[in-house]
């Protein structure tokens, strides 16, 4: 039995690593592709229309479609602890592996780069 929650805890800390540390690939010095959203951390390759877009309608590599539209947040007035909510109640209607655990999946929301100037 403890053999298992010491398997579940290796586990865990690898998936906030996948998730938290490795979400940014970096194209050149100047320009960062995302790997998920830097409002809502959902995994941009998810997204069924392929991320946000900006204002002069090319796709956003930093936002998803749910997020972001015509270069402009959709929730403006939303704080990163509100979009940590809203993300954890989102996991728990889709169900799944991501549902057992929402609040791993939810923690790493407020480093992302949307939250970091606040």
């Amino acid at each position: 039995m403890a053999v298992n929650f010491i398997m579940l805890c290796a586990f865990a800390g690898l998936l906030k690593l996948i998730f938290l540390n490795l979400i940014i690939l970096k194209t050149s010095e100047t320009e960062k592709e995302y790997k998920i959203c830097q409002s809502c951390s959902m995994p941009l390759n998810k997204d069924p229309k392929g991320g946000g877009s900006n204002t002069d309608g090319s796709k956003s590599k930093m936002y998803c479609s749910y997020c972001y539209d015509n270069g402009k947040f959709l929730q403006l007035d939303i704080t990163a602890k509100e979009m940590q909510a809203f993300v954890k109640n989102k996991l728990k209607e889709t169900g799944g592996f991501m549902a057992l655990f929402p609040g791993f999946f939810i923690s790493g929301i407020p480093k992302l780069e949307r939250w970091k100037k606040n």
